[in-house]
């Protein structure tokens, strides 16, 4: 198969598709990958490390798109690459499409087939490619929430970890799946006062056992989201539903009610984000102020760290981007329930019921094309 490595092209985003070992590893088995020049420089893969590797170099991203059989991106495809896809092509990447009807619309229009990182999922109805991001991001929104709070930033001017005689930061964490728990290790590590927000008891109690009780939680409710979001100085949205618009817990009202300068990082943003008055942002613009409350909801949050962030991706994605390339896709998602949960667009039709819901779009069942 021949596999496409477009320039990631959204503002201050330096991931790329694959990594050098991994293009090397697909060329061992046989597939010829065309990458396109200078693809790789931001996360630190230089054009001769794919030359070495096995791969080709090419100039621009309309021969990628001419060329490749299947596309292996890292954020969803800008305009002009929408208008670059055609019928039968196939795409691999992150789609969050319930947030973008218009880039739903595009990808339906193109006919071509749009397998979403996000929703493919594993044996224990866990989302593993989307997992190593959300675990970055997690992890950035307490290091981007410590910057927001800075006076400097027109937040509190409070340190996380406070200092001798000034207390703490506390820090309200709302959802406690890979992207809460994350932030929750790096908020605690920071000696912040953390506390931790979720619907299960279960997964509460699971948290406080990991973090020895030294960790605040607190059953969501909208009386509890209400109690702890009016007294925390950073609050992190890290609330999930795969595939679907993130559900809005913390209400513009809610906001309001914040301490003056207090931040809030929502992590959600990419789904639509899960406080009322979150807004994508970008790297080279991350913040604004909204009812004298810090926001910063930038959508490819882990594009700030590439290197780390690409390694990490492939470590997840590469096994899939084998099975699809060695078994061809239509076979390796009529083969593989957790590939074909990924599927979220076939030829013409939307194919993820979470979005075709949200965006009022005709569904079209996966497994009823793939038997």
């Amino acid at each position: 198969m021949i596999i496409g490595i477009p320039k990631e092209i959204k503002p201050q985003e330096n991931r790329v598709g694959l990594t050098a070992n991994s293009v090397k590893s697909l060329v061992d088995e046989g597939h010829e990958v065309i990458i396109e020049t200078n693809a790789g420089n931001g996360s630190g893969f230089q054009d001769s490390d794919y030359l070495e590797a096995g791969g080709k170099i090419i100039d621009t991203a309309k021969e990628i798109f001419e060329h490749a059989e299947m596309i292996v991106k890292v954020k969803e495809p800008q305009s002009q690459e929408v208008n670059l896809l055609k019928k039968g092509q196939n795409l691999f990447t992150y789609l969050h499409l319930a947030a973008d009807k218009k880039l739903t619309e595009g990808l339906i229009n193109s006919g071509s087939t749009c397998i979403a990182y996000e929703t493919v999922t594993d044996d224990n109805n866990r989302l593993p490619l989307l997992a190593p991001m959300s675990e970055v991001a997690g992890r950035i929104s307490i290091q981007a929430g410590a910057r927001s709070l800075e006076m400097t930033n027109n937040g509190r001017g409070v340190l996380l970890s406070g200092a001798t005689g000034a207390p703490p930061a506390d820090v309200v964490i709302i959802g406690c799946g890979v992207v809460g728990f994350n932030a929750a290790l790096i908020a605690h590590g920071m000696k912040a006062n953390v506390i931790l927000i979720d619907k299960s008891q279960e997964r509460l109690d699971e948290l406080s056992k990991y973090f020895d009780g030294n960790v605040t939680t607190v059953i969501s409710t909208p009386e509890s989201i209400t109690d702890q979001v009016t007294n925390c100085d950073l609050l992190i949205g890290g609330v999930l539903v795969p595939g679907a618009t993130a559900p809005k817990l913390v209400s513009e009202v809610l906001v309001s009610k914040m301490r003056k300068g207090a931040a809030l990082v929502d992590v959600a943003i990419d789904q639509g984000g899960c406080i009322e008055t979150s807004k994508p942002t970008t790297h080279a613009n991350p913040v604004y102020i909204h009812h004298d409350i810090v926001h910063y909801c930038v959508t490819n949050m882990p594009g700030c760290v590439p290197r780390t962030s690409t390694i990490s991706l492939n470590q997840a994605t590469l096994p899939f981007v084998k099975k699809l390339a060695n078994k061809g896709v239509k076979k390796a998602l009529s083969e593989d329930k957790h590939l074909l949960n990924g599927l979220n667009i076939f030829d013409g039709s939307c194919t993820q019921l979470d979005v075709a819901r949200d965006l009022n779009l005709d569904y079209v069942d996966p497994k009823k094309i793939f038997n």
